[in-house]
This record gives C-alpha cells, structure tokens and sequence, in this order.
C-alpha cells in the first residue's frame, strides 16, 4: 500500500517537469517571477514591492508569488525570504484597502504522510539535472551527508513537489536569485542547466539576462550572459 501511495505521489511530483515551453519569448509572467526573485535576493525592498504588484497585473496569483518567496529561503536564507514576505502582505493589505481583487490561485496540494522524501528528491534532481540515475555520492555529500539528504527530501521534495508553481518557474526564480547575489556562480551555472533542461530556450535566457543586467545591476547580468554564452553554446544558432 505505501509503495503504490508512493508510486501515484511520485508521478504527480514529477509530472510538471514534463510541461513544455514553447514561447520563444519571455512572457510578462516569467519576467516578474525574475525580478521578484532577484529582488528578494540583493534585498531591495521597494523594487521588489513594484515588482510583485506587476507580477500580479502580469497573471501570476497571490499563491504563486507567495510560493516564490517560500521557495527562495532555500536559496537566500530564511531572512530574506522573510522580509520579502513582509513586503508582499504590505502590499496586498494597501490593495485590499484600495479595494483592488486579486486572484488568489489554487493551494499547493498536500503531499502524502507515507511519501518516500529520499526517492522524491532523487529523482525529482535527476529530472532537473538531465540524469538517468543518482551518480555516486561525492564531494559535499559525503563530507557533509546531512547536507544531501536535506536537499534531497526537503527543497526536492518537500518544496518542489507543492505543485503551484512548475519546474520551469521554480528554475527561473532560483537562477534569477543567485545571479543577484554575490559567490553563486557555481550554482548559477548547475541551475541554468536545469533551466535549460526545463525547456528554457537560448532566447529566452539571453532576455532573462538581459532583463538582469538592465533591471539588477549590471555587473550581475554580464556575469549572467556570460554563463549563458557557456551553457547554450550547442544553441548559438537557435531562434
């Protein structure tokens, strides 16, 4: 009974990656869930502010860009996300005040009690980073193996099978942090990979950087473009 509740679990968990993208462009969407992201990185408190009120007018729902702010402690720490949140409920107070209606969006669904975590998050890795199976341990995992398994049950599974954000805009918020924060390229690079498996294209991740570089800092977004002309090499002559 817990291995078929865990296979169905499993298959929901996973099923969002498989979601394509064919937009050869960035959408409005998909431009806000980077400036949001990137601003609850660095910190900037009042361009996140404007940013989450044109992520909204942009289609994403209250859930949504609640589940974006969740998702980032695990990259920015829990301060950051923290305060971001602080500024989204200042925010949705000054627009319920103002009488604006925004739509909240569905809950993430529950995960079930008896989910096996380790085999989530391993293949829910795998999947993000274009593997067939889990490599053998190394490095960091086994130096530190309490490390491994918090990412693997809790950010891959805990957090990536809540199923109000796809694969695709999870990726795109965490590279959109760690290309505004400082001493992140090494991750930068791993999730511009998994972005890419997501079905980022070329062109859309030359306008994510461009939209950094202009938006952030620019400093951030040459680093950013630079990554890009590395890892998307093979598609220099896509659209």
């Amino acid at each position: 009974m817990k291995k078929n509740c865990f296979s169905a679990a499993l298959a929901a968990c996973l099923s969002l990656a498989g979601a394509a993208n064919a937009q050869e462009a960035l959408s409005p969407r998909q431009s806000q869930i980077a400036l949001i992201a990137a601003y609850t990185a660095n910190g900037d408190q009042k361009k996140l502010k404007t940013a989450l009120a044109e992520g909204l007018g942009a289609g994403l729902t209250v859930n949504e860009e609640k589940e974006i702010l969740t998702q980032l402690y695990a990259y920015t720490g829990f301060p950051r996300s923290l305060n971001a949140i602080n500024t989204f409920m200042a925010l949705m107070q000054e627009r319920e005040a103002a009488g604006i209606k925004d739509n909240h969006g569905p809950e993430a669904k529950l995960m079930p009690a008896d989910i096996n975590k380790d085999e989530c998050g391993k293949k829910v890795r795998n999947i993000l980073f274009g593997r067939e199976e889990e490599p053998p341990a190394s490095g960091y995992q086994l130096f530190t193996p309490v490390i491994d398994t918090y990412l693997k049950e809790h950010l891959f599974c805990d957090i990536f099978y809540r199923d109000n954000l796809d694969y695709l805009s999870r990726e795109l918020a965490t590279i959109s942090a760690l290309a505004a924060m400082h001493g992140t390229q090494s991750q930068l690079t791993s999730h511009l990979f998994a972005a890419k498996n997501m079905s980022l294209t070329a062109q859309q991740a030359q306008q994510w950087a461009q939209l950094i570089k202009k938006r952030v800092g620019r400093k951030e977004g040459k680093i950013a473009q630079k990554l890009i002309k590395e890892i998307f090499h093979q598609d220099k002559n896509a659209a």
